[in-house]
Protein backbone atom coordinates (compact mmCIF):
# COMPACT_ATOMS: atom_id res chain seq x y z
CA UNK A 1 0.00 0.00 0.00
CA UNK A 2 1.59 3.26 -0.82
CA UNK A 3 2.12 6.46 1.34
CA UNK A 4 -0.81 8.34 -0.06
CA UNK A 5 -3.55 5.67 0.24
CA UNK A 6 -6.16 6.00 2.71
CA UNK A 7 -8.31 3.64 4.02
CA UNK A 8 -11.99 4.85 3.10
CA UNK A 9 -14.51 4.73 6.35
CA UNK A 10 -17.31 2.43 5.81
CA UNK A 11 -20.75 2.09 8.32
CA UNK A 12 -20.13 -0.80 10.51
CA UNK A 13 -23.69 -1.86 9.38
CA UNK A 14 -25.35 -2.35 6.21
CA UNK A 15 -28.38 0.36 7.35
CA UNK A 16 -28.63 3.02 10.01
CA UNK A 17 -30.86 2.26 13.50
CA UNK A 18 -33.24 4.43 14.49
CA UNK A 19 -33.45 6.70 17.46
CA UNK A 20 -36.73 7.63 19.24
CA UNK A 21 -35.57 9.10 22.11
CA UNK A 22 -33.13 10.53 24.67
CA UNK A 23 -31.37 7.49 25.84
CA UNK A 24 -30.51 6.80 21.97
CA UNK A 25 -31.31 3.08 22.08
CA UNK A 26 -30.82 1.68 18.33
CA UNK A 27 -33.96 0.57 16.60
CA UNK A 28 -33.57 -1.72 13.70
CA UNK A 29 -36.48 -1.51 11.43
CA UNK A 30 -36.86 -1.67 7.69
CA UNK A 31 -37.25 0.94 5.64
CA UNK A 32 -41.05 -0.06 4.83
CA UNK A 33 -41.95 -1.09 8.44
CA UNK A 34 -45.37 0.50 9.28
CA UNK A 35 -43.88 1.10 12.78
CA UNK A 36 -42.15 3.73 11.43
CA UNK A 37 -44.49 5.99 11.21
CA UNK A 38 -44.93 5.93 15.30
CA UNK A 39 -41.29 6.81 15.54
CA UNK A 40 -40.40 10.09 16.69
CA UNK A 41 -39.92 12.60 13.98
CA UNK A 42 -38.62 16.35 14.55
CA UNK A 43 -41.39 18.46 14.06
CA UNK A 44 -42.42 21.88 13.00
CA UNK A 45 -39.92 25.18 13.75
CA UNK A 46 -38.94 29.02 12.61
CA UNK A 47 -35.90 30.15 12.89
CA UNK A 48 -33.47 32.81 10.97
CA UNK A 49 -30.66 32.19 9.05
CA UNK A 50 -27.23 34.45 8.26
CA UNK A 51 -29.16 35.37 5.19
CA UNK A 52 -32.10 36.43 7.19
CA UNK A 53 -33.50 34.19 5.60
CA UNK A 54 -36.72 31.99 7.43
CA UNK A 55 -35.69 28.48 7.61
CA UNK A 56 -38.55 25.72 8.66
CA UNK A 57 -38.24 21.76 8.76
CA UNK A 58 -39.57 22.81 5.08
CA UNK A 59 -36.35 23.71 4.50
CA UNK A 60 -34.96 20.50 4.91
CA UNK A 61 -37.83 18.21 3.28
CA UNK A 62 -36.32 15.44 1.55
CA UNK A 63 -32.50 15.79 2.05
CA UNK A 64 -30.07 14.64 4.85
CA UNK A 65 -29.09 17.14 7.33
CA UNK A 66 -26.81 17.21 10.56
CA UNK A 67 -27.45 19.75 12.96
CA UNK A 68 -25.55 20.97 16.31
CA UNK A 69 -25.47 23.76 18.74
CA UNK A 70 -22.64 26.19 19.28
CA UNK A 71 -22.16 30.41 20.05
CA UNK A 72 -20.40 32.61 18.02
CA UNK A 73 -18.55 33.60 21.52
CA UNK A 74 -17.42 30.46 22.90
CA UNK A 75 -13.79 29.83 23.32
CA UNK A 76 -14.05 26.34 24.20
CA UNK A 77 -15.53 23.20 21.68
CA UNK A 78 -17.16 25.49 19.45
CA UNK A 79 -14.12 25.83 17.26
CA UNK A 80 -13.37 22.65 17.28
CA UNK A 81 -16.58 22.01 16.20
CA UNK A 82 -17.06 24.62 13.08
CA UNK A 83 -13.86 23.28 12.13
CA UNK A 84 -15.45 19.57 11.94
CA UNK A 85 -18.89 20.67 10.21
CA UNK A 86 -16.23 22.77 7.75
CA UNK A 87 -14.96 19.18 7.18
CA UNK A 88 -18.79 17.72 6.82
CA UNK A 89 -19.19 21.37 4.50
CA UNK A 90 -16.24 20.14 2.26
CA UNK A 91 -16.48 16.66 1.71
CA UNK A 92 -20.81 16.96 0.59
CA UNK A 93 -20.00 20.09 -1.00
CA UNK A 94 -21.78 18.79 -4.43
CA UNK A 95 -24.01 16.64 -3.18
CA UNK A 96 -27.41 18.83 -3.09
CA UNK A 97 -29.30 15.73 -1.18
CA UNK A 98 -27.33 16.83 2.28
CA UNK A 99 -27.46 20.07 4.48
CA UNK A 100 -25.64 21.31 7.74
CA UNK A 101 -27.88 23.35 10.32
CA UNK A 102 -25.78 24.87 13.56
CA UNK A 103 -28.53 26.69 15.99
CA UNK A 104 -26.84 29.24 18.53
CA UNK A 105 -27.70 28.61 22.13
CA UNK A 106 -26.64 32.80 23.06
CA UNK A 107 -29.40 34.08 20.32
CA UNK A 108 -29.49 37.12 22.62
CA UNK A 109 -26.00 37.88 20.67
CA UNK A 110 -25.76 36.21 18.17
CA UNK A 111 -27.79 38.12 15.87
CA UNK A 112 -28.40 37.65 12.18
CA UNK A 113 -25.31 39.85 11.17
CA UNK A 114 -23.34 38.28 13.67
CA UNK A 115 -23.99 35.23 12.19
CA UNK A 116 -22.84 36.64 8.90
CA UNK A 117 -19.63 37.73 9.77
CA UNK A 118 -19.38 34.57 11.48
CA UNK A 119 -20.18 32.67 8.34
CA UNK A 120 -18.02 34.71 6.20
CA UNK A 121 -14.65 34.64 8.68
CA UNK A 122 -15.17 30.56 8.83
CA UNK A 123 -15.83 29.90 5.06
CA UNK A 124 -19.55 29.03 5.33
CA UNK A 125 -21.46 28.47 2.18
CA UNK A 126 -25.00 29.97 2.89
CA UNK A 127 -26.73 27.15 0.39
CA UNK A 128 -24.98 24.52 2.28
CA UNK A 129 -24.45 25.23 5.97
CA UNK A 130 -27.61 27.13 7.69
CA UNK A 131 -26.58 29.26 10.88
CA UNK A 132 -29.60 29.82 12.87
CA UNK A 133 -30.89 32.28 15.23
CA UNK A 134 -34.33 32.89 16.76
CA UNK A 135 -36.43 32.81 20.61
CA UNK A 136 -34.10 31.06 22.98
CA UNK A 137 -37.05 28.95 24.39
CA UNK A 138 -37.45 27.63 20.81
CA UNK A 139 -33.79 27.00 20.40
CA UNK A 140 -33.62 25.26 23.51
CA UNK A 141 -36.47 22.99 22.78
CA UNK A 142 -35.47 22.40 19.68
CA UNK A 143 -32.32 20.99 21.38
CA UNK A 144 -33.50 18.98 24.34
CA UNK A 145 -36.94 17.73 22.98
CA UNK A 146 -36.58 17.17 19.16
CA UNK A 147 -32.75 16.51 18.69
CA UNK A 148 -32.03 15.18 22.41
CA UNK A 149 -28.85 16.91 21.76
CA UNK A 150 -27.73 16.40 25.13
CA UNK A 151 -29.03 13.25 25.44
CA UNK A 152 -31.13 12.20 28.67
CA UNK A 153 -29.12 14.56 30.79
CA UNK A 154 -31.30 17.03 28.75
CA UNK A 155 -34.19 15.60 30.22
CA UNK A 156 -33.50 17.15 33.51
CA UNK A 157 -32.60 20.05 32.99
CA UNK A 158 -34.78 23.30 33.52
CA UNK A 159 -35.86 25.22 30.03
CA UNK A 160 -33.19 28.43 31.01
CA UNK A 161 -30.38 26.01 31.55
CA UNK A 162 -27.60 26.66 29.55
CA UNK A 163 -27.32 24.20 26.54
CA UNK A 164 -23.80 23.12 25.83
CA UNK A 165 -22.78 19.96 23.98
CA UNK A 166 -20.34 18.64 21.99
CA UNK A 167 -23.03 16.44 20.19
CA UNK A 168 -23.85 15.95 16.41
CA UNK A 169 -27.25 15.12 15.18
CA UNK A 170 -28.07 12.70 12.37
CA UNK A 171 -30.83 13.19 10.44
CA UNK A 172 -32.30 11.14 7.69
CA UNK A 173 -35.08 12.84 4.45
CA UNK A 174 -38.04 11.55 6.96
CA UNK A 175 -36.88 13.51 9.18
CA UNK A 176 -36.31 10.57 11.91
CA UNK A 177 -32.47 10.84 13.95
CA UNK A 178 -30.26 8.25 12.87
CA UNK A 179 -27.21 8.99 14.33
CA UNK A 180 -25.47 10.90 17.20
CA UNK A 181 -21.47 11.57 16.75
CA UNK A 182 -18.67 13.53 18.59
CA UNK A 183 -18.16 16.68 17.16
CA UNK A 184 -14.88 17.20 18.49
CA UNK A 185 -13.63 13.74 17.19
CA UNK A 186 -12.39 13.47 13.81
CA UNK A 187 -12.59 9.76 13.70
CA UNK A 188 -15.72 10.22 14.56
CA UNK A 189 -16.60 12.53 11.83
CA UNK A 190 -15.45 10.42 9.72
CA UNK A 191 -17.85 7.67 10.81
CA UNK A 192 -20.55 10.62 10.58
CA UNK A 193 -19.03 10.75 6.48
CA UNK A 194 -19.74 7.05 6.10
CA UNK A 195 -23.13 6.58 8.06
CA UNK A 196 -24.88 9.56 5.10
CA UNK A 197 -23.20 7.69 1.92
CA UNK A 198 -24.95 4.37 3.80
CA UNK A 199 -28.51 6.89 4.39
CA UNK A 200 -28.22 8.13 0.67
CA UNK A 201 -28.35 4.68 -0.63
CA UNK A 202 -31.52 4.47 1.14
CA UNK A 203 -34.95 5.21 -0.90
Amino acid sequence: MGCNDKKVKTSRVPTLPYYNEATFTPIWLEENNNKLKDLHRIGPFSLINQEGEIITEKTFNDKIYVTDFFFTTCPGICPKMTANMEVLQEEFLEDDDILLLSHTVTPEMDSVSVLKSYAENKGIISSKWHLVTGSQEEIYRMGRQEYFVEEDLGLTKDADEFLHTENFILVDKNKHIRGIYNGLNLTSIHQLIADIKTLKKES
